[in-house]
């Protein structure tokens, strides 16, 4: 019997969704960074096996919006509460059960099987994290809680093996040999916005949005054309930088991981424009692909 369904990952920004969501998957698929707020959509990464077929699904990290660009983000979130026969609810040793407690309200309320994954638990030690986990069994009394350490690798199998125990009996959803529901072009965007998140400080990658204007691919290369689009004149200054050396290492550098990811010569040119306030505005925002209903 062929087993398949939606596993959904959900919880606060910085707790390891997106560094979980690729060890589950054993693709690249989600940025992960060391930043709140790097995911931004709902990205699916799907794992086939022979009878097995599990769409994962990576969300922003919840948080309580202060302009149009984070509602979008958390009705990404929310939607993962609707459509999962599993959800992950991944938090961390430091956080306290107590955070985004409407959030949590609508898990405790879910009818499907919930894992609640304590993450990092490398930065903890014993006795603390049985107080933890004990306060998480308090929270949501219906979750199964396993303790991991997605940058160690522990316990991630056994997260992997108790997802596939509670699947539905199905056939699969999407292609055997599809690995992800999102077309290349998006996967140029996230690495690019990645390497805006390591490179610039503070407030200026949240400001850019990256759109890519030409993707040309044939058999040995790919051809990119992308625009940075940032919110102020001052921003666009601060990305190009002094002789245009900020750009160029941002440039080289999400060429350097195009190449790793798609196994081909990238040729990429990269551009800067001013799309004044777009994360506010509900028609940039809709171009740019984001969830406002």
């Amino acid at each position: 019997m062929h087993k398949a369904g939606f596993v959904n990952i959900v919880g606060n920004p910085n707790v390891g969704k997106s560094t979980l969501m690729n060890l589950l998957v054993g693709e690249r698929i989600s940025i992960a960074t060391f930043k709140a707020q790097t995911t931004r959509h709902r990205i699916m990464g799907i794992l086939n096996t022979e009878d097995t077929q599990i769409v994962f699904s990576d969300t922003p990290g919840v948080l309580k919006p202060n302009y149009k660009l984070q509602e979008s983000m958390l009705n990404f979130s929310e939607s993962a509460l609707t459509d999962a026969d599993v959800l992950l609810y991944v938090t961390d040793v430091v956080e306290k059960p107590d955070k985004n407690s409407d959030f949590l309200e609508k898990v405790r309320r879910m009818q499907v099987p919930v894992l609640l994954l304590v993450n990092k638990i490398d930065l903890s030690n014993q006795a603390d994290l049985a107080t933890l986990v004990e306060e998480w069994h308090e929270s949501i009394p219906q979750a199964e809680i396993i303790p991991i350490s997605a940058v160690n690798k522990f316990n991630v199998d056994v997260v992997l093996r108790r997802v596939r125990e509670l699947l539905p009996d199905s056939p699969p959803y999407f292609g055997k040999d599809q690995w992800t529901d999102k077309p290349a072009r998006f996967f140029v965007t996230e690495i690019i916005r990645e390497k805006i998140l390591l490179y610039y400080d503070k407030e200026i990658p949240y400001s850019c949005e990256v759109v890519v204007e030409q993707f040309k691919e044939d058999a040995k290369s790919i051809h990119i054309n992308a625009v940075i689009y940032v919110e102020r004149d001052s921003q666009k200054g601060i990305i190009i930088g002094k002789e245009g050396r900020a750009l160029k290492k941002v440039a080289t550098e999400a060429r350097r991981s195009l190449e790793k990811f798609f196994g081909k010569n990238i040729y990429l040119e990269t551009f800067v424009k001013v799309d004044k306030d777009w994360r506010n505005s509900e028609r940039e925002l809709r171009n740019f692909g984001y969830n406002l209903e």
